[in-house]
């Protein structure tokens, strides 16, 4: 399969060769339910499911949480990327477009839903903190999670500890982003860490940037 993400002319965290090193991990388990946590702009909800939909026709679902805008379920601080702050682009013709003609927030349910119209069948998007709604959803099915939400210690452990306790021993995939030098957010490496020790789990170590657990 010819595995090349697209911007789809919008903001993502997975620019240049990461994003074709997450659809490589993808393509390694190539899974049918997926669950991703911190949908963003909708960049890589819309490669997995171009991905999944190759991969496995109309049989397969996509679940993405974010906040969308809304805000977190208590009053600690997050830590957020600097590409998250602000829908400021780079591209003269993106902010013009987006800003100005759509005045479009990319950041919103209503335009990722848009973006990823056309696998609307297959899809749900949720607007909530983890720390709140992961444990009202569920996921018995999900073979693959992309986690890159709260960047707090306290967020990554309670997703973790959450997905874990559905997954375990199913030889099922969690990626966690941003905890390798390329991109790396101290409290997540603490919390990976901390977390896979605590429950005798292997961590796969991808470019330097993705902690691969393996439930």
């Amino acid at each position: 399969m010819n595995l090349s993400y697209k911007s789809y002319w919008r903001k993502t965290g997975l620019k240049g060769k990461w994003g074709n090193i997450f659809l490589e991990r993808l393509s390694n388990y190539n899974p049918k339910n997926v669950l991703e946590i911190g949908v963003f702009c909708g960049v890589t909800a819309k490669n997995t499911c171009d991905f999944l939909n190759k991969s496995n026709g109309n049989n397969f679902t996509y679940t993405g949480i974010d906040l969308f805008g809304s805000n977190q379920s208590d009053g600690r601080d997050e830590i957020k990327p600097n590409f998250l702050k602000d829908q400021k682009f780079s591209n003269p013709l993106k902010n013009i477009y987006y800003n100005y003609i759509l005045k479009e927030n990319l950041n919103t349910i209503e335009s990722v839903q848009k973006l990823l119209q056309e696998y609307s069948q297959n899809i749900k998007l949720i607007a909530g903190d983890t720390n709140k709604v992961l444990k009202e959803i569920n996921l018995q099915n999900i073979d693959f999670v992309f986690l890159d939400g709260g960047h707090s210690y306290q967020t990554v452990i309670n997703d973790l500890t959450i997905l874990y306790e559905n997954m375990k021993g199913k030889k099922k995939v969690i990626l966690c982003d941003d905890y390798g030098k390329e991109s790396y957010i101290p409290e997540v490496e603490k919390a990976v860490n901390n977390f896979t020790k605590q429950n005798s789990l292997e961590l796969n170590i991808i470019e330097n940037r993705f902690a691969e657990i393996i439930t």
